[in-house]
């Protein structure tokens, strides 16, 4: 396996990692030179437990190749487990360079339909997951910086576009993958300060998660470039994991087949300004002119 790629002594972990997305940044990562922690408990499309052990398979996959990697089945929305996590990597491989939080599931309905658990559940282990994994991952992180060990850390996050311009059906994932868009803004201007960058993107590629919602979107051809892979997306990160992506962070990256963009979010309008408080009455034809002048809202997927 190439041992002088861009991350070549690199140690990442990647949550989510044995199956789709995540096992082909595994190996992607793998073949950079980087040292991997593959996490993943082995759960079902909505959650549940299988008992299966994806996250050895893919170890024995990167070994195989003559890559360094160990397996980690720590529920990452469970803080001691995420804190494990963390430690696991540092114990293992002498530190911590990078996080790629992917890990997640869904549990689909329409808003009328959602359940209160089907809302916790999936909340928890793509939002609360982010957080704790990123949570222990910077206290490490700064406890290297203020002993003077310099610190050339990345963490990359997964959004969606549900989540960055919604999608029918997925109330419970937008929220959370908005959550995670959110979180990484904040994330990314206050851990500068600790030598660490951190970024997101919102993928598109055939997983388990997506082959049957969008089954003839997702489908793989006969023949040609398949561009919905998931091995599509990990170039990106890999490249985002690296040394060589130091000056950028605070973003949101948009990535399917051979496109890449950089994804523009909320942004301040051009107001209009009373100089005092509106009455009721008045804010009808002046919210007809913003509306008229500003860019048109994104479809809503599936709408």
């Amino acid at each position: 396996m190439e041992t002088s790629g861009i991350c070549a002594g690199r140690t990442v972990i990647i949550t989510g990692a044995g199956r789709g997305i995540g096992r082909a940044h595994a190996l992607a990562f793998a073949a950079a030179g980087a040292k991997v922690v593959v996490n993943d408990l082995g759960s079902a499309l909505n959650g549940a437990d299988t008992g299966e052990t994806p996250a050895e398979q893919v170890v024995a996959e990167i070994r195989a190749l003559g890559g360094e990697a160990v397996a980690n089945g720590d529920d990452i929305a469970d803080w001691e487990g995420a804190r494990r996590l963390i430690r696991q990597a540092v114990d293992t491989f002498g530190g911590l360079d990078v996080l790629v939080n992917n890990a997640g599931f869904v549990r689909d309905r329409m808003l009328v339909n959602l359940a209160e658990d089907e809302w916790d559940a999936v909340i928890r282990v793509h939002l609360k997951g982010h957080f704790a994994t990123m949570r222990h991952a910077i206290e490490y992180w700064r406890g290297e910086s203020k002993a003077g060990r310099p610190v050339d850390a990345r963490i990359i996050n997964t959004s969606s576009g549900a989540g960055l311009q919604g999608s029918v059906g997925q109330g419970n994932y937008g929220a959370a993958k908005a959550g995670i868009a959110g979180l990484t803004l904040t994330a990314s201007a206050e851990f500068g300060r600790y030598g660490v960058t951190v970024n997101a993107i919102a993928p598109a590629a055939r997983t388990r998660m997506t082959e049957t919602v969008f089954a003839d979107d997702m489908a793989a051809p006969e023949e040609g470039f398949d561009a919905m892979a998931p091995e599509n997306v990990s170039p990106l990160v890999v490249w985002l994991g690296s040394p060589e992506s130091a000056g950028v962070t605070g973003r949101m990256f948009e990535v399917e087949g051979g496109k890449v963009a950089v994804a523009e979010g909320w942004r301040h309008g051009i107001p209009v300004d009373r100089g005092a408080r509106w009455d009721p009455a008045e804010l009808g034809p002046v919210v007809a002119d913003l509306l008229a002048k500003a860019n048109p809202a994104e479809p809503v997927y599936g709408a």
